[in-house]
Formats: structure tokens, C-alpha cells, sequence
């Protein structure tokens, strides 16, 4: 009887033991021959690319309202990697924004990394590293969208990191290959500084648009579409001080800018107009459309745009709220509509 009892216990126990085995990963693919790779994970924070402009040598001799370093963007809060093979197909894994362990099969891989963690941004045709691009998310605004209904309007694009590996040669070992990677910016930020030499004080909200620009970018070299859009910015992304506006504006840059991160530089190729809506505080709305094509000549990604001797006369700031004049409207709204740009 005590020799059964002891059999029974073994027969008992005997699950306990596998399942701890399984809970200390014996035979898991992360410690056992199997091809992983162990990436880690740092981000090249620049809201802009210099060309000769030299904005980050010579910040303090401009009389602007932010620090240059206040500008950068900040981290992400996930990452993306897709696993192409040889064969054709591709696999998505999502982890950590500072980096994670994934698995694969043997052989040659490229991979394609970019943070996941964006709202606006659409992703197409991601079957190929060579066509993977992001867009953003289509939308309207009344008036601008009816004034100006041969353009597409488009939500200003969510922050984009992005970094490719041309060739990991996966090979079955127990320790994972280390792979260190720097995520660099897809997207980048126009600082817009707009003075006013009278009338300033009437404003009370601003908002805009800037046209001209790429509708998408490609995540393996950064390289942007040709096809145009008009980047739509809110009042949140504008700051009211007593001689004018200022306003950030993310951007994928200008089109058919093409070659490495830091490639030579390309000349826009023109119809960059900023436009600036200040909403009065009589309620009336008075527009500028400025042409900027000039200033972002060798400022392709990101960089400073000046405007200056802007004005609201008396007239305009004093008048009763409701009246209508050509450059004077009524503040309207907007629709975003969620189709992305071909």
C-alpha cells in the first residue's frame, strides 16, 4: 500500500514538473537554437535638416519664443519591425519603443522598423520594403476647402521614426544576434513666425495652412512622394504674442525630395503658400496668403519660415462682429474625413 500511495503522488506531481518546466522556457525558441535577434533601440530627435541654414548654431540671434531644443520631437511609445524573406512574404512584430526580441526563420532578412504609435498616419503598401510609405489622413475645412477645392487637404502627420536593414543574415544559435539601430525622423516641423507691424492686439485665435507639400513619404530611405497636398494647422498648433503669431507645423517636407537621410539638396519646385487665418476678437476672420516657395528652396525637411509687416487695421479690428468684407470672414469648421491620399 505505501508503494502505491508513493506511485499515486509521482503520477500526480508528474504534470506540476512539466509545467514547470514550461515556465522556465527549457525548450522556448528565445533560449534554445533558433535564429532572434536582439534589437536595441536609440532615436535621432531632429525636427529639421540643415542645408546651409544653420538654424541651431545661430538660434539666439533670432528673436523667436522657443528654444531650439524645445522643438525636437519626443519618444515613441511602441515599435513596428516587418520581417521580409526572401520568399516574398513578411511578418509584422510589435513590442517596446526601446527595442525587443523577435524570432525568425534561417536565411537572408531585410527589416523595416518604424514606431507605432500614430493616429493620423496610414501605412500602404507594406507587401515591399521598396513601396512601404505613410500618408495622412484626408481633410476638410470651411472655408479654405471651398476656396481652394482643386487641393487636398490633409491632417498634419503624426511624429514618424523610421530605420531599414538591407540584409540580416539569420543563422540557428542559443545566444540572439545583437542588432543596434537609430531610428531617424520621417517627419519634420516648420517653425512659422508671423509679425505684425500693426493690429496684432486684435487677435484672438489663429489657425492655417501650408500647400505645396509631399503627401507621402517612403519608410526605407525617407525619400517623398511628388504628388501634393496642403498641410492644415489648428489653433492649438499656434501661439498668440503681442507683435504677431507663431505656429509648428509637421510636414513630411517638400515632394520628390529623394536619395539617403542626409542627401544633397533638392530646390522646391514652387506653389508653397502659407496661408494665416486670425479670428478677430470682434468674430470676423481676416486671411494672408503669403508665397514661402523661397524660403523653403534649401529648407526641404523641416526648418524656419519668417513672414513680416503684416497687418489689421482699425477698421478691421474695430468693425462689429458679423459684417463681411472680401478678406474678412466668418471663423469656420471642419470635417477631418478619414481617406488616405493615393
Amino acid at each position: 500500500m505505501k508503494n502505491t500511495g508513493i506511485k499515486i503522488a509521482a503520477l500526480l506531481l508528474l504534470p506540476l514538473l512539466v509545467s514547470c518546466r514550461k515556465e522556465l522556457c527549457y525548450n522556448h525558441w528565445e533560449h534554445s537554437m533558433s535564429v532572434k535577434a536582439d534589437i536595441h533601440v536609440a532615436y535621432l530627435r531632429d525636427w529639421e535638416q540643415d542645408f546651409g541654414t544653420h538654424w541651431q548654431e545661430n538660434w539666439g540671434v533670432y528673436d523667436l519664443n522657443s528654444g531650439y531644443d524645445a522643438l525636437r520631437p519626443g519618444l515613441p511609445t511602441g515599435l513596428k519591425v516587418l520581417v521580409y524573406s526572401q520568399d516574398g512574404s513578411y511578418d509584422e512584430r510589435n513590442g517596446k519603443a526601446d527595442g525587443f526580441l523577435i524570432g525568425m526563420s534561417e536565411g537572408v532578412h531585410s527589416l523595416l522598423l518604424y514606431n507605432n504609435d500614430t493616429e493620423y498616419l496610414l501605412f500602404n503598401d507594406l507587401e515591399s520594403s521598396a513601396t512601404a510609405a505613410a500618408t495622412t489622413r484626408t481633410r476638410t475645412r470651411v472655408p479654405y476647402s471651398e476656396i481652394h477645392a482643386n487641393e487636398i487637404t490633409v491632417n498634419a502627420p503624426d511624429m514618424l521614426y523610421g530605420h531599414y536593414v538591407e540584409n540580416f543574415v539569420g543563422e540557428r544559435k542559443i545566444e540572439p544576434d545583437i542588432l543596434d539601430v537609430t531610428m531617424k525622423p520621417l517627419v519634420y516641423t516648420y517653425y512659422i513666425n508671423c509679425t505684425f507691424s500693426y493690429g496684432a492686439k486684435y487677435i484672438r485665435s489663429a489657425r492655417g495652412a501650408l500647400s505645396g507639400m509631399s503627401a507621402s513619404v517612403y519608410l526605407k530611405d525617407g525619400a517623398t512622394s511628388a504628388d501634393r497636398i496642403t498641410v492644415l494647422f489648428n489653433e492649438e498648433d499656434c501661439r498668440l504674442y503681442s507683435d504677431g503669431v507663431e505656429a509648428t507645423v509637421r510636414s513630411f517636407g517638400i515632394p520628390d525630395f529623394s536619395g539617403g537621410y542626409y542627401s544633397v539638396p533638392v530646390k522646391a519646385s514652387g506653389g508653397n503658400i502659407l496661408t494665416l487665418d486670425v479670428e478677430l476678437q470682434n468674430g470676423n476672420t481676416k486671411s494672408f496668403d503669403i508665397d514661402v516657395a523661397d524660403q523653403l528652396e534649401n529648407q526641404p525637411r523641416g526648418g524656419v519660415i519668417f513672414v513680416d509687416n503684416l497687418e489689421i487695421t482699425d477698421d478691421e479690428g474695430l468693425e462689429l462682429g458679423g459684417g463681411f468684407k472680401v478678406d474678412v470672414d466668418g471663423w469656420g469648421d471642419y470635417e477631418d474625413v478619414e481617406i488616405p491620399v493615393d
